[in-house]
């Protein structure tokens, strides 16, 4: 009990000084517990929708995807029979069964401003046949059903956004042409709204605009009247039918759906924890730090417990009740927090249009377990050694000590040599990284290079303190005059603890230096390429829904081009020399594509693949199957149709663009796969007839797109930039969540300071009475702080790159060769690191001028 108490008085002591360790914690853990509540929410949500909408059983046609759909991309799709349809109403323990003829190979356009209105988050557009069924997912709250071939219903949340009302217009765009349709009702979603776009058509109309054939349907949604399960229903179903079906029970749909939903947040959730696992390890040296310090000021009350008969087991846990109170606390807030971040991340998702409901906010007991034995647990960890340290702490010695000790020389030097040795096996596993010869291979050294090394530098933190410190200290403080010196002397007063607060830092900006070297150097070598491989002058693909033939005739008509290559892709099965069977798909293109993409070989050429009928595998592929050039291989296309294709070339697998493609004729593949079969092209590629004006002909391409707002028409400059964008995007998102690691250093930091300032009281106040002033005073605790914030920087600044040229040498295994450093990255953010040094140390600073002169130097 005595224990018990002199650890809550302490404690709450020290209660500033733990809020920071404290809001560490609480960053950490609200992290953690946000992501678990937010993805729990979205399953809770996403079940109820499958629950909702799935039939009893659904009937497709055989090897068509969950959604009805052929599996080839923009192919017409699989249908059933109508009178399937009939078939399955008809037999016994069936109450109903509906005919679905939909397809998300489709563009919503708003006649009036000619703009694209589906979804932009990703989520598709669907268009369907308006069926009263029991599970439907919405319902008409205003107007009525379509009832003619000139009507449709639009989704209330489409409708909203586009500013569309009944009796306005909307354009359907479909693999079978543009069809314009008036607004007769507005649906509203009976659960939650999964981001997408829906438009309703009258059955026939549906089946002519969306399958180009009459009497089909993609699916069968079919309820049974309650005498048989689901399963007996299913296979009845199938007995009836007989062969070419394949169906599901409610149960398995709503699997399917789940299973796509749950990929997607596996890896939204691996990132999000991934990134709290880097603030939980940047807080950890936050709070080894905050106990140390605190230890080393109690070491006189230490040694009078000692003396007065406190064991070492009781003085090593009064130090770890602390913890646990920290740990505990800051869990309690961070678990209330997560709930709070979890909300904001369902605003973000409702901002990109999906809707998610904060009455289906789900708190499973798990997470809040998961966040307080996260946060309790790493606190307890990182309190050990402080806790370790103060109980190894003698009566005598303790008692003789005014201040906090320093660790031994002997203990320094053996933590340097092995700081040094693990640093050297670290850069070790980096450099055999950047030689290794298979990306695999190479993959794992450079893991554990980057986390050997990263072990390495936190160990020779107080080594490289002594001296990179020195080094800033001449460098950047020399200008302050005697007030830099005194602060450069305070940073090397204790290096272990110098090392330590800038290790928290190191990590956050290490792993943005790495990232924006391999960001860059993906940039700078992706440009390259498209500058020595891509001879098109125009590339054009759909932004979404399907790239309809009306759109391929619109871009071969446009004056002033050379030449158009088609782009598609086949799903097959290809049968090798050995026997071996695999689906494989191919893209098949105008043979002119060779000259578009000039894709380099290790054996062979593109182009006698175009001019015999042959096939081109890529290097990796060759290499897994041991095949040559002269090999044939057996192509299964779709349709059914088989031909023996002969081996003209293997490309080389380091290409940036279409590595590991196998390529073959479009002439060929029209010889063996049905025209209703054959795909829809991915994209386009063009050249200006005129190579010294390619303006005129990008003016005449954009203007013949015009009336199509899903196609995006890029020259080579566009695309670099496209590039250049989307990796910026990318790279804000993740500095975005790695600044949770930073703020929590930044605490860090504040909390170092803060300490030491409190440590050095008497120090301060002798200072004060032989004449430093105020604003001195201020300004050395402030470049002091500078000075450990740049020593954080440059190591970590430095450690990033190594990390990040490793990782450009194993790129250029898969062509992406070139080394680009981001100079102007990387000074933003040592002057950042300059700037967050002297925002930490505002507050310490300012209580140390406060002080009383007399006071403070009557601290014992």
């Amino acid at each position: 009990m005595t224990v018990l108490k002199t650890s809550l008085r302490n404690f709450f002591a020290h209660k500033g000084r733990m809020a920071l360790s404290a809001v560490a914690v609480l960053l950490s853990v609200g992290f953690v517990c946000g992501t678990l509540v937010f993805t729990d929410t979205v399953d809770t949500t996403f079940d109820k929708l499958f629950a909702v909408t799935a039939a009893d059983v659904t009937v497709q046609p055989h090897g068509a995807d969950k959604d009805g759909s052929s599996p080839q991309d923009g192919a017409a799709p699989l249908t059933v029979p109508a009178s399937a349809v009939r078939t399955l109403a008809a037999q016994p323990g069936f109450k109903s069964a509906f005919g679905e003829a939909s397809s998300t190979s489709v563009t919503l356009v708003d006649p009036r401003t000619d703009k694209n209105i589906g979804p932009t988050s990703g989520a598709p557009t669907i268009a369907g046949n308006w069926t009263v069924e029991p599970t439907a997912a919405v319902k008409i709250t205003s107007g009525h059903a379509p009832d003619a071939a000139d009507q449709a219903v639009l989704d209330s949340d489409t409708a909203a956004n586009a500013h569309l009302r009944i009796g306005d217009q909307v354009k359907v765009m479909t693999g079978f042409g543009t069809f314009t349709h008036t607004i007769t009702g507005i649906a509203t979603f009976q659960t939650t709204n999964p981001g997408a776009a829906l438009v309703f058509l009258d059955t026939a109309t549906a089946q002519h605009e969306l399958l180009g054939t009459a009497g089909a349907f993609t699916s069968i949604n079919a309820y049974g009247d309650g005498t048989r399960t689901d399963d007996r229903l299913k296979a009845e179903a199938l007995t009836a039918l007989g062969h070419g079906y394949q169906a599901q029970t409610k149960a398995q749909t709503a699997a399917a759906n789940k299973s796509d939903v749950a990929s997607f947040l596996d890896v939204m959730k691996d990132a999000m924890l991934g990134f709290a696992g880097i603030a939980l390890l940047v807080g950890v040296f936050l709070i080894v730090n905050t106990f140390s310090m605190l230890v080393a000021q109690r070491t006189r009350e230490i040694g009078l417990m000692r003396a007065l008969g406190a064991s070492r087991r009781q003085v090593n846990r009064s130090v770890m009740i602390e913890a646990l109170l920290l740990g505990v606390i800051g869990s309690a807030l961070g678990i209330a927090g997560g709930v709070g971040i979890a909300v904001g991340l369902m605003q973000l998702m409702n901002g990109m249009g999906m809707h998610l409901n904060t009455g289906d906010l789900t708190v499973k007991w798990t997470t809040p377990v998961t966040g307080a034995a996260v946060g309790v647990l790493v606190t307890l960890f990182a309190a050990y050694l402080p806790a370790r340290r103060a109980a190894k702490v003698s009566p005598m010695a303790a008692l003789r000590e005014s201040s906090g000790g320093s660790a031994t020389t002997r203990s320094t030097v053996l933590r340097s040599v092995v700081g040094l040795i693990v640093t050297a096996a670290g850069a070790a596993g980096l450099v055999a990284a950047a030689v290794a010869k298979q990306a695999g291979q190479g993959s794992a050294l450079l893991g554990l290079g980057v986390v050997v090394t990263l072990i390495g530098f936190i160990i020779i933190g107080p080594l490289l303190a002594a001296g990179v410190v020195r080094v800033l200290g001449t460098v950047t403080l020399s200008p302050f005059g005697p007030v830099g010196r005194m602060a450069q002397r305070n940073a090397l007063r204790n290096p272990r603890r110098t090392g330590a607060t800038a290790a928290a830092l190191m990590i956050g900006l290490a792993l943005v230096s790495c990232l924006s070297v391999v960001g860059s150097s993906m940039v700078a070598s992706a440009s390259d390429q498209i500058d020595k491989s891509v001879g098109a002058d125009f590339i054009i693909q759909p932004h979404t829904g399907a790239f309809t033939p009306d759109i391929v005739k619109a871009v071969k008509s446009t004056p002033g081009l050379g030449h158009v290559t088609e782009y598609k892709e086949l799903p097959t099965t290809l049968t090798l020399p050995d026997g071996v069977r695999t689906k494989q798909d191919l893209t098949a293109t105008d043979p002119t594509y060779a000259t578009d993409l000039r894709v380099p070989t290790v054996s062979g050429e593109v182009e006698n693949a175009y001019a015999h009928g042959g096939i081109t595998v890529g290097q990796t592929f060759a290499d897994a199957h041991h095949l040559a050039t002269g090999d044939t291989i057996t192509v299964a296309f779709p349709g059914g149709r088989s031909a023996a294709l002969r081996l003209y070339a293997i490309t080389s697998a380091k290409t940036a663009f279409d590595q590991g493609a196998m390529y073959l004729g479009l002439d060929t593949a029209r010889k063996y796969v049905p025209a209703r079969l054959m795909p829809q092209d991915v994209m386009l590629f063009a050249t200006s007839a005129n190579s010294g004006d390619t303006a005129t002909a990008y003016g005449a391409l954009k203007a013949a797109v015009h009336d199509y707002p899903q196609v995006q028409v890029s020259d080579q400059a566009d695309y670099k930039k496209q590039l250049h964008d989307q990796m910026s995007q990318l790279l804000n998102l993740v500095y975005g969540l790695l600044a949770l690691a930073i703020v929590v250093a930044v605490l860090g930091v504040v909390n170092t300071l803060a300490l030491s300032v409190v440590e050095r009281t008497r120090e301060i106040g002798l200072m004060r009475a032989i004449g430093l002033s105020r604003r001195q005073l201020r300004r050395m605790i402030r470049l002091e702080s500078v000075v450990i914030a740049l020593f954080g920087a440059v190591i970590g600044l430095g450690l990033g790159m190594a990390w990040g040229i490793a990782a450009e040498k194993l790129l250029a295994l898969k062509g992406l060769g070139d080394l680009s450093i981001p100079w102007a990255t990387v000074g933003s953010v040592f002057v950042g690191a300059a700037v967050v040094g002297l925002l930490a140390a505002l507050a310490p600073a300012l209580r140390a001028s406060r002080m009383n002169v007399l006071g403070a130097i009557a601290t014992d």
